[in-house]
């Protein structure tokens, strides 16, 4: 029942000091055709504001498509402050990864009626606050990670994404976990779902693929996800009997 506590030691870091004259963005998105950021990187200092700003609006300006996760941290600022700022970001992103919970302590964006406190997905939670997403932001993904705490070493995860212009919901299988590792879990569905819209992928298959990378990496201790596409396919389509493999 002792839960992690995360320390984020990026104070003097070279990011955290970094001024916007130490990006060239047309070399550095020469050739690209996505571009991820995170809640995290602008909340570092004024300066990481202002060069995630000028990330997003230059690959914007180059059709790149633009993706977030939140990612908003108690220790790094406040709700007001993660606000002005990121009010400012995501008007430039067209798909961002969140929680429900999280859109209302950065935006003020809730549902538009009482959520069901029930184990079944409340739809009309989720469909009204990605709406009011896309009405003030223009965002036109969003994507939902679900966590029931059981402990601090028993978690049960699941996933949705909702496409907007198509009032379309993609539903992850639970994932019922033994945590090796928490970190990186949110990189690993982001990752992944990058990975799967990418490459075309429709929206089911994507919500299954990301959510599996997410859940693998759980069970892997540190940041990075060891795992392979092979073992990604193999738990998004209901392999999960982890018997060994000889």
């Amino acid at each position: 029942m002792r839960p992690t506590r995360v320390v984020y030691g990026r104070k003097r870091s070279a990011i955290s000091e970094a001024s916007r004259e130490d990006f060239d963005w047309d070399t550095i998105f020469d050739g690209a055709v996505w571009f991820h950021w995170t809640g995290i990187t602008p909340a570092l200092s004024e300066s990481c504001a202002e060069i995630s700003l000028d990330a997003c609006k230059k690959a914007k300006e180059l059709g790149l498509t633009v993706s977030c996760d939140l990612n908003y941290r108690s220790t790094l600022w406040t709700k007001d402050q993660a606000r002005v700022v990121m009010e400012k970001l995501v008007p430039y992103t067209d798909i961002v990864i969140t929680n429900i919970e999280q859109v209302d302590d950065v935006f003020g964006i809730h549902p538009e009626h009482a959520v069901s406190n029930g184990d079944a997905i409340d739809f009309d939670a989720y469909r009204s606050v990605s709406r009011q997403m896309h009405e003030k932001f223009g965002t036109k993904i969003v994507a939902y990670t679900t966590r029931k705490s059981i402990s601090a070493s028993d978690n049960i995860t699941g996933a949705l994404i909702y496409d907007v212009a198509s009032d379309t919901f993609a539903v992850s299988p639970n994932y019922d976990i033994r945590i090796v590792d928490r970190v990186g879990g949110g990189d690993a569905f982001a990752g992944a779902m990058i990975y799967c819209m990418a490459n075309g992928f429709d929206l089911q298959k994507t919500v299954d693929y990301a959510e599996a990378a997410a859940a693998l990496k759980h069970t892997i201790e540190g940041d990075y996800a060891r795992f392979t596409l092979a073992e990604v396919e193999a738990l998004a389509t209901g392999k999960m009997t982890g018997r060994v493999q000889r």
